[in-house]
């Protein structure tokens, strides 16, 4: 039985380059001037995290903004770099230079899911904040009142780390073998087996993620079939891939 679906975003319900060039784009037009204009104010916590991450104590405003862009250009998922995007975006959104893209299939299956009684959370690297307002500001229409509550690297812990999955159960109050999570990224999948989630791996064209065994693997939410039949989880330690959705 599943009792609430765990989604992540970039490949799984939005294209990887509506993230990256939308997203990652637009703070790093923006960064320089969003450091210089809240370094007394909101960008204080990200530049002093940034100085001890990097070892830089003194970099001026200037300087910070070269270390993140250098992070965001490598993806690298540090905590200030987040909160710095999240705020930058926060501003986009609301002045209408940016919405949430997804596949074609995900909005239709996500209204059925919640019109079922299906809890929806989200678990991505992008801050909480950037997550809502990507839901919040969709291209088509709003559809944060269909998540329940979003999860990310700050309140929940690395996507790789089965401890990360084991929080987050506890947090929504599903037990882990009840829980359905829907990922293009083999590794988190992996984690989420370890931590008793039953898992489908999304591996939609011209993304960059390679399927891989043991999990199932859809190219479209529209295969997947969710009902109330128990089935026995997606399990690492398999040398083969379960042809089965989850049932």
């Amino acid at each position: 039985m599943i009792r609430a679906i765990v989604l992540d975003i970039e490949g799984t319900t939005s294209p990887t380059d509506s993230v990256r060039t939308d997203l990652y784009g637009y703070t790093e037009q923006h960064l320089p001037q969003w450091l210089a204009d809240n370094a007394a104010g909101a960008a204080e916590s990200v530049i002093a995290q940034t100085r001890e991450l990097a070892d830089e104590p003194t970099a001026d405003t200037a300087r910070i903004a070269d270390i993140l862009t250098g992070w965001l250009r490598s993806d690298v998922k540090a905590e200030p770099l987040k909160a710095a995007q999240g705020a930058i975006c926060a501003e986009g959104f609301r002045a209408g230079e940016l919405h949430g893209r997804f596949f074609d299939d995900v909005v239709p299956a996500l209204r059925t899911w919640h019109a079922e009684g299906l809890p929806l959370y989200i678990y991505s690297s992008g801050s909480e904040r950037n997550q809502r307002d990507w839901f919040t500001y969709a291209a088509p229409g709003n559809l944060a009142p269909l998540i329940t509550a979003h999860f990310d690297l700050v309140t929940a812990g690395p996507k790789r780390d089965p401890k990360s999955y084991a929080l987050i159960a506890d947090r929504i109050a599903v037990p882990p073998e009840q829980i359905l999570f829907l990922s293009d990224h083999p590794d988190e999948l992996d984690a989420a087996v370890t931590a008793g989630w039953q898992v489908v791996g999304v591996r939609r064209p011209d993304e960059p993620n390679p399927a891989r065994p043991p999990h199932h693997w859809v190219s479209t939410f529209a295969d997947i079939e969710v009902t109330n039949t128990a089935h026995r989880p997606s399990r690492a330690r398999s040398q083969s891939s379960d042809p089965r959705t989850p049932r």
